[in-house]
């Protein structure tokens, strides 16, 4: 039986969630982060301007079961602005967003005002006071639609500044440092 490889990253913010990128601008791709054996694939994808948690894997098997519906992803998003409990709890009953050109309610999901998460580190710089406040909201989900969690905060008036992925299922972000990597036996993801 083939035995396979599987990690977990924090994906620094200005890297894209690929190993190849063909067209002509030049990306930060995720291998050289580290030097991870042939075969391995992220398992979903964070974009370029996000950080936080990512798995990775060479069972593309296991990939397909982490991306299921099933397997909530929890969110810290930075916001423009101190962010109401009302628009808290339209996030939490869903919102309007755009998606492929059409429309879309994104559905239920765990909301929540939470401090300024000193335990992942500073990261990108965002900008100082001076340009106003901000704040911290914890967004969990079970879709994963292109920019969602921008998207369903830009829709209730408070676009996000920041965003870092910090748990898929059981696997938490914990305290590795942007581009750290660590190799896992398994993912417990239910």
């Amino acid at each position: 039986m083939e035995s396979h490889q599987h990690f977990i990253l924090h994906k620094p913010h200005g890297f894209i969630s690929q190993f190849i990128y063909e067209l002509k601008r030049n990306k930060r791709k995720l291998g050289e982060l580290y030097d991870f054996p042939e075969g391995t694939m992220a398992i979903g994808r964070l974009d370029e301007d996000s950080e936080g948690l990512l798995l990775l894997t060479t069972d593309g098997m296991m990939s397909e079961l982490v991306r299921s519906k099933k397997v909530e992803k929890e969110y810290y998003a930075q916001v423009d602005g101190i962010i109401t409990e009302e628009a808290v709890e339209q996030l939490k009953n869903g919102v309007e967003i755009g998606f492929h050109g059409k429309k879309y309610i994104t559905k239920k999901c765990d909301a929540k005002l939470i401090p300024v998460p000193t335990h992942i580190g500073e990261g990108r710089r965002i900008r100082d006071e001076r340009h106003g406040p901000t704040s911290w909201v914890s967004i969990t989900l079970t879709e994963g639609k292109f920019r969602q969690v921008r998207k369903m905060t830009s829709a209730v008036g408070f676009p996000t500044l920041r965003l870092i992925r910090v748990r898929v299922g059981n696997i938490e972000l914990g305290d590795l440092k942007a581009g750290e990597v660590k190799e896992i036996k398994g993912f417990d993801y239910e």
